[in-house]
């Protein structure tokens, strides 16, 4: 599943396992027409390559309704598009302190107009403590400015991007996560496997430069945005047609 995700950066482990993975399988399932065409380039016969859709919109289309009503909104004082979430954690983003401070002082100043909720990955925390970064966050119980909190569950988080005004990520399943939510993502990444979310027109890749995260985040505050789409067959239903194909009724 998730067959023919190429991000074209080898520094990631996960992008050695895809091309691994992909050439080893017999059924290679795929979410969109990108990774079908990179299976096609790589050699992989057409007999093989299934175009499904997405497992894990199947996953967020069966627990949207659960994760609205926790009510996490309402007990943090938090206003249906009034503040934004953040998840970051990748090393080239976290593991040298020049480029953390930089991507902290971008999030500062967005959270000068709207809170951003920080559920912290214990890589990340690590990190700033060992930087003596943590004045850049709010030490108040009220969300203000950077806010952070403990890593939260799927369904918490899940809650919080179904409200949030926008999405600040280096993650790559929240791109597409974002994308069938219909809330604006700023990706920190200089690449993504998911080009998909970008053609459709809710995802931004920034990569780590503070000009170009505040520039989109402004933009997505003033309203300025492009109309985004779903993707074809990102629709709950990419399981069954796995099962289908391997039942062979397909």
């Amino acid at each position: 599943m998730e067959a023919g995700l190429r991000s074209r950066d080898m520094s990631m482990p996960e992008e050695i396992n895809r091309l691994c993975t992909d050439v080893l399988c017999d059924y290679l399932f795929t979410t969109d027409h990108f990774a079908n065409e990179n299976l096609s380039a790589e050699g992989i016969p057409p007999e093989k390559i299934f175009f499904v859709g997405n497992v894990m919109i199947d996953t967020l289309l069966k627990h949207r309704e659960l994760a609205r009503g926790l009510g996490l909104c309402e007990r943090w004082e938090l206003k249906p598009r009034g503040f934004a979430t953040l998840t970051l954690h990748r090393p080239s983003n976290v593991d040298d302190p020049a480029i953390l401070r930089g991507i902290l002082h971008a999030l500062v100043e967005i959270g000068k107009k709207i809170p951003i909720i920080f559920p912290i990955h214990p890589r990340t925390k690590k990190m700033v403590e060992q930087f003596g970064l943590v004045e850049h966050f709010s030490t108040t119980e009220r969300p203000q400015g950077l806010w952070i909190t403990e890593p939260l569950g799927y369904l918490e988080l899940l809650h919080l991007n179904l409200n949030a005004r926008m999405i600040i990520t280096d993650s790559g399943g929240l791109q597409e996560e974002a994308t069938v939510l219909g809330v604006p993502c700023i990706t920190l990444r200089n690449n993504t496997e998911r080009p998909i979310t970008c053609e459709v027109g809710t995802n931004f890749i920034v990569g780590n430069n503070r000009d170009k995260i505040l520039r989109h985040a402004f933009r997505i505050l003033d309203g300025d945005m492009p109309h985004g789409k779903v993707p074809e067959k990102w629709d709950g239903k990419a399981a069954e047609r796995i099962v289908e194909v391997l039942g062979g009724t397909a």
